[in-house]
């Protein structure tokens, strides 16, 4: 018996909700390239992306959507995506499917 079959005998008249799929955004695209480092901070590898001239909250949109396609965490500070991990490889794909330029710098 899986938790599945547990949950439905404790709530049977409960129906299960459909997880909503990411929309796909109408983010600015610029035509300058965005720039994709590696640091080590504190000795933990990080990836930071800098360089989008577009809106901040269009920045912050696409902030998350990495985040969540990657599984990881990270932020979102002074006009730049820090990304916990070396992920700069599986983010310049994402971005380049999304339309962007982007610039490998380090590495």
């Amino acid at each position: 018996m899986d938790l599945q079959d547990q949950l439905k005998k404790l709530f049977p008249e409960h129906t299960p909700e459909e997880t909503p799929e990411i929309e796909p955004s109408n983010i600015w695209l610029q035509d300058d390239p965005m720039i994709c480092k590696y640091e080590k901070r504190k000795g933990k590898p990080i990836t930071i992306i800098e360089g989008y001239t577009g809106a901040t909250e269009d920045f912050k949109i696409l902030a998350k959507e990495l985040k969540t396609k990657l599984s990881v965490g990270g932020s979102f500070k002074d006009d730049k995506i820090i990304i916990q991990g070396d992920y700069r490889d599986k983010i310049m794909e994402i971005l380049k499917e999304k339309g962007f330029t982007v610039k490998r710098v380090g590495g």
